[in-house]
């Protein structure tokens, strides 16, 4: 199979690289700065499987690049079997105070990429007569927490898309999959934390150090992200894979308070947790 992944400088985009070549995929590499590349061709080699990667750069914010790597893609291997959209950031703060070009940023990478990247691969696939389409979501896609309100309306975005997609392709014999990962040890929360700023007179200051710390001490507890790259490489060989498919420590129980509990339970359990 053609594996196309975003991301794949770190986190679970180079670890799913890494999965999908170890079962014996073509891997194309996608990533922003192919000089981050050194950390996954090192672990490759390691692993025996650097014949099966190649990398490629990508912006995923780039039309432009976009188009250069899907057209690269088909004149080079003649197909695309499985795309995983995993590219993305997690902006947090508290929504009054997140600059709106902050919310648009957060939509261009985690969202309108993987609308963009899909509307590219899409004839292929259905030219095909078969393909896999990848959304790495988030539990923050199903069930939204303070503190990461741009973050999870990208997420809660890239379910309702996903959902739409699944029932358009499913007569040309294309799936599409929803990954959605608890928390785990990438570095996506670190670097979203350090984009918080909150002033010393904000009126969320007590509710934003409160959310963060338990953030943070969820994250220091969090799994091996490898659990989760094993799933996506797992799904690229799945005939008729189930639409959703979360993943992590709490997730179960998590989404079942969620989705079972009146809201008003399930608002004082969080605030509860969070003290906030």
């Amino acid at each position: 199979m053609i594996v196309l992944i975003t991301g794949a400088s770190s986190g679970f985009g180079l670890l799913t690289a890494l999965a999908c070549a170890g079962r014996g995929h073509r891997v194309i590499a996608a990533m922003r700065d192919p000089a981050k590349q050194d950390g996954l061709l090192a672990m490759a080699v390691e692993r025996g499987v650097q014949h099966l990667i190649d990398v490629c750069k990508l912006d995923v914010t780039k039309e432009e690049e976009a188009v250069r790597t899907v057209e690269t893609v088909i004149e080079r291997y003649g197909r695309l079997d499985v795309l995983v959209n995993n590219a993305g950031f997690a902006r947090g703060g508290m929504i009054e105070e997140v600059p709106l070009e902050d919310w648009r940023d957060q939509m261009e990478t985690n969202f309108f990429a993987v609308v963009w990247l899909t509307q590219l691969v899409v004839p292929h696939m259905r030219r095909q007569g078969a393909g896999l389409i990848v959304n790495v979501s988030s539990i923050s896609g199903r069930m939204a927490m303070p503190g990461f309100g741009p973050y999870s309306a990208s997420k809660f975005a890239v379910e309702g898309f996903s959902e739409s997609l699944r029932l358009e392709l499913a007569p040309f014999g294309v799936h599409v999959v929803l990954v959605e990962p608890g928390s785990y040890k990438t570095d996506i929360w670190r670097k979203g934390f350090n984009l918080v700023k909150t002033s010393p007179d904000s009126p969320y200051r007590d509710m934003t150090e409160a959310v963060f710390r338990t953030a943070r001490q969820t994250a220091e507890q969090a799994g091996d992200p490898g659990e989760v790259a094993e799933l996506i490489a797992a799904l690229a060989g799945h005939p008729h894979p189930p639409l959703r498919h979360p993943i992590g420590r709490g997730m179960k129980p998590a989404l079942a308070a969620r989705s079972l509990l009146p809201w008003n339970w399930y608002e004082r359990m969080v605030r509860r947790i969070l003290g906030i």
